[in-house]
């Protein structure tokens, strides 16, 4: 399996104006780590919507904005976004146009932030700015970004974490204690996520060296040997009761509950060795990924497993999201589906912009 695809575990600024529009098909320039496009076709074959073809790979990230706009982060044709009129590609000049996207967020003030391979970029409503390394970053190959309670953004990358305050980066160092034989995925010093707990923690993913708990200057080092099923962990989500969801690449999934560490794929409840794409919906149920086998969805009582027999794209799934209509989308290695409650479709079928 291409670990490092499916990764999902985060002074000078350059501001330029946008540029939209549908990509050509010609390579430009590889995207770092991504792999090159020659052709439209994939490994993947694309057999539910992929966008009006923007997207040859796949969906590895989605968010709908408090505006209703669409974003869609893709594997490595960028950022795609749809704002009730127009479904279009974002070109972004000064960065190279075959992008990956590992993560969107949104603060406060309704400024887009998005977690690329060539930087952070952070969209105001009018421009988008980008930030590397000449402003502070510690790479900018990124993995994770996050806002925690105080406003304050963290960004994860294969280089490490940094703090960024809306005005500079500061570096954050995490403790120089390791696993005994870690395998990092991509880098013992990458960071692949945060999580804050309702008591003000920041949970920290460390590539292959578990997970680090931080508070006012205190680490807490979580591993194999204190509760976690794989070093190669990290939170992925803290749910409306404050409950952590751990996933891993080779434990499966974990709830912490405050005190203990529920072992849901040790115990055999569940199946799948790796596991992500957390998500809860308005109904409470906690949704999330298992490589190879579907989907699964938790409802506080049992975990239901769906699959392609369900009408999934694809059990090979790596993002997913709800809307503001309640309809919650999968971005599968073969295309976007929807399942509206009842049951799963070819997204074009409920919303025919995504055709």
């Amino acid at each position: 399996m291409l670990a490092s695809l499916v990764l999902t575990f985060h002074i000078s600024s350059c501001a330029s104006q946008v540029k939209e529009g549908t990509a050509v098909d010609t390579l430009e320039k590889a995207v770092n780590t991504q792999p090159v496009f020659l052709t439209p076709s994939t490994t993947f074959p694309q057999i539910h919507t992929n966008l009006n073809g923007m997207v040859r790979e796949f969906v590895r990230t989605m968010y709908q904005d408090t505006k209703g706009i669409y974003w869609f982060g893709t594997n490595g044709n960028g950022i795609i976004r749809y704002d009730g009129d127009t479904l279009e590609r974002v070109i972004i000049e000064k960065i190279p146009e075959w992008l990956a996207i590992r993560n969107i967020i949104e603060d406060k003030a309704g400024n887009i932030w998005f977690g690329t391979s060539s930087g952070l970029v952070k969209y105001d409503g009018e421009k988008y700015h980008v930030y590397s390394t000449e402003a502070g970053l510690q790479d900018e190959e990124i993995w994770s970004v996050t806002i925690d309670s105080k406003g304050l953004i963290w960004v994860g990358s294969v280089g490490g974490a940094s703090h960024f305050d809306g005005k500079k980066f500061t570096p954050f160092l995490l403790p120089n204690t390791r696993v005994e034989g870690a395998e990092p995925m991509l880098s013992i010093n990458s960071v692949g996520g945060f999580v804050e707990d309702n008591d003000g923690n920041m949970w920290i993913g460390n590539d292959g060296n578990g997970i680090f708990k931080y508070k006012n200057g205190k680490f807490t080092h979580l591993t194999k040997k204190n509760g976690l099923t794989d070093n190669n962990a990290g939170v992925g989500l803290k749910d409306s009761k404050g409950k952590l969801w751990i996933s891993s690449f080779n434990g499966g999934v974990s709830k912490y509950d405050g005190t203990t560490f529920i072992n849901f794929t040790k115990d055999g409840i569940i199946e799948g060795s790796e596991c992500g794409g957390f998500c809860e919906d308005n109904n409470g149920n906690i949704w999330f990924t298992a490589e190879n086998l579907g989907v699964y969805k938790y409802d506080g009582t049992k975990f239901t497993l769906y699959t392609t027999k369900d009408g999934l794209t694809a059990n090979l799934v790596l993002s997913i999201m709800e809307d503001n209509k309640g309809q919650l989308w999968f971005g599968t290695w073969q295309g976007l589906c929807i399942f509206d409650g009842e049951k799963f479709v070819n997204a074009k079928d409920r919303e025919p912009w995504t055709k």
